[in-house]
């Protein structure tokens, strides 16, 4: 069975503790602190691997923990770092916080390798603590925890287009004719288990990935057969080819047909339902003359809504290039960049948001309230504000934190500017 979700557990390395010790060598017979740091933690990473198209292996191991750095020793000496460990991924794998459901990282695009968790720090030796009056320090200082994590893994395949369907109108065939994917293709209704992926090269070089979407019925987006297992992999394609038997030969309605799958993309993600689409009229081959044309029915359906329809027949590739090219040119009007999910959850500061300090003034000569701080300036690297998710996140970050608090206790009004290392916000309730 094809494996696109894997639940796993994740911990950085603890930092080794500081040592305490004295100076002991021959004719010094109160020699001062000598006690090393320790060793930081290793952390957590996260890697493409170009060879890997499934998650089946995080079947078999659950628990990945880096290495634990090591306590500082006598005469200064440093304890070893931890071992960092390095966990390969296909490409395409989102990864979410298991509990909120949050995205951590998409590792996809530019993506292709991340420091998830970073290990604690070392702690400091007894020799930093000396001071004239406190010449021979009988402390170190611990090393900082390990972080941990439970992980939501899932593969999302990257295509720029989805071919959707009920089962057995025709989508096997069509990729395999259309592209260099082999799948396999029988006569019943779960025809296909794995999400099938092709490129189609086209003779202007215009080529796209395409992906033959399974497992859609009523009542997919409820999860009934197999369907949120593979309406996921739909999450970034651009445009979707709705592929539906005209010629009706099982007996179905296509127009019905189209209209049933378009409400599960509905029902599981408006947003998706939302994408360009293209109607692939299959099995025109089937239809018998003399008949009312089904193609024409399904014309006036749909294209005085905006989606074209494309008679064509998959066995003998006849309408196949017209489609085809109409997508390319589709395609060609969107934005290139792949669709990548932004991060929704920070695990540098979901525990407790990190203990750093911030401190929040005003500035009457700028009349200006001013936020500054390491964990501020942390976390606005880590936040994308131009997004509305990022934006939301921020907010509460600033409220958990209790920075709306001492802003509110300094006396400000909505309509104030609030800045913070170069970017400016007006105060809102």
């Amino acid at each position: 069975m094809f494996a696109d979700r894997a639940k796993i557990y994740v911990r950085s390395g603890k930092g080794g503790d500081g040592h305490v010790s004295f100076r002991r060598e021959k004719y010094v017979p109160n020699g001062g602190p000598d006690g090393g740091d320790g060793g930081h933690g290793g952390d957590v990473i996260f890697q493409i691997d170009e060879g890997l198209n499934t998650l089946t292996d995080f079947r078999h191991i659950r628990k990945y923990k880096a290495g634990d750095g090591e306590e500082g020793g006598k005469k200064n000496c440093r304890g070893k770092d931890g071992k960092d460990i390095i966990i390969k991924v296909p490409e395409g794998t989102v990864i979410k916080e298991a509990e909120s459901g949050k995205v951590i990282t998409d590792m996809s695009g530019e993506n292709r390798r991340v420091v998830l968790l970073k290990g604690g720090k070392g702690g400091n030796g007894n020799q930093h603590y000396a001071t004239s009056t406190m010449q021979a320090p009988k402390y170190a200082q611990p090393g900082q925890p390990a972080q941990e994590l439970m992980l939501q893994l899932e593969l999302k395949v990257i295509a720029d287009v989805g071919l959707v369907g009920f089962p057995n109108v025709g989508k096997s065939t069509l990729l395999s004719r259309v592209t260099n994917a082999k799948p396999k293709i029988a006569n019943y209704h779960f025809t296909t288990i794995n999400p099938n992926l092709g490129v189609v090269d086209l003779d202007d070089g215009k080529g796209f990935v395409i992906a033959d979407i399974p497992g859609l019925i009523e009542g997919a987006s409820e999860g009934v057969g197999l369907g949120h297992e593979f309406l996921r992999h739909i999450e970034r394609t651009k445009v979707i080819i709705h592929m539906v038997d005209a010629a009706g030969t099982e007996g179905r309605d296509p127009i019905a047909d189209i209209y049933a799958i378009n409400q599960e993309l509905q029902n599981y993600n408006e947003e998706i339902a939302a994408r360009p689409q293209v109607i692939a009229a299959n099995k025109i081959d089937a239809i018998y003359e003399g008949d009312e044309d089904p193609v024409e029915k399904i014309r006036a359906e749909f294209e005085p809504k905006g989606v074209k329809v494309f008679p064509i027949s998959a066995v003998s590739g006849k309408g196949l290039k017209e489609l085809l090219y109409y997508v390319s040119g589709m395609l060609s009007q969107l934005d290139e960049k792949p669709v990548v999910f932004e991060q929704e959850y920070f695990p540098e500061f979901m525990k407790g948001y990190s203990d750093e300090p911030f401190t929040v003034t005003y500035d009457e000569e700028e009349d200006e309230y001013v936020v500054e701080g390491p964990r501020i300036e942390k976390m606005l690297g880590y936040t994308n504000l131009e997004s509305e998710k990022g934006f939301r996140f921020f907010q509460n970050f600033l409220k958990d934190t209790g920075i709306l608090d001492k802003l509110e206790e300094l006396g400000i009004e909505e309509g104030d500017t609030v800045r913070m290392y170069g970017l400016s916000f007006d105060y809102y309730k």
